[in-house]
């Protein structure tokens, strides 16, 4: 077994884990889950814990010395503030740093180009959800809330990532 950790990165994001059979026929959902997050030290607002998220991808390292992240490769957006995109900035760099330091490979992928392989381009946010019930109908319990869309987009982030 291989073990792909999809990523969709920011404080609203998640992790999934998928784990592909040594055959390759057929790629399993593991474990999903929303981005660790604290309260900020000064100022308002939450960031990612970069020592949970450090101590669960620790874990993922130990049972699979080969595991391999997929995360989206995303930038700043035009009508968001400074604040908000410095703030994104440093999570995707507190996960790209953990991954680093933990010696996980890395694979980055677009938004773009992760919809257009599940036909999610010009969607509606809540279809990928719709889509991962239907590949993994026995973890529906992991997608029952419409804000678990971030969980979906992890799956399919990291099931983009596999060849």
């Amino acid at each position: 077994m291989s073990i792909i950790i999809g990523i969709d990165p920011g404080i609203t994001g998640a992790c999934a884990v998928l784990t592909k059979n040594s055959r390759g026929e057929k790629t399993y959902l593991d474990l999903v889950f929303d981005m660790p997050v604290t309260e900020k030290l000064s100022g308002k607002g939450k960031e990612v814990n970069a020592y949970l998220l450090a101590d669960f991808m620790a874990e993922m390292k130990v049972r699979d010395s080969e595991a391999m992240a997929v995360v989206e490769r995303v930038g700043a957006m035009p009508g968001q503030g400074t604040t908000s995109m410095f703030g994104f900035g440093r999570s995707l760099g507190v996960i790209e740093g953990v991954l680093a330091g933990l010696g996980i490979s890395v694979a980055w992928v677009t938004p773009q180009k992760w919809k257009k392989k599940f036909g999610l381009i010009k969607k509606e946010k809540d279809a990928a959800r719709g889509l991962v019930l239907g590949m993994y109908p026995e973890r529906s319990d992991l997608f029952a809330r419409k804000k678990d869309g971030g969980r979906a987009d992890a799956v399919l982030i990291g099931l983009s990532g596999i060849e």
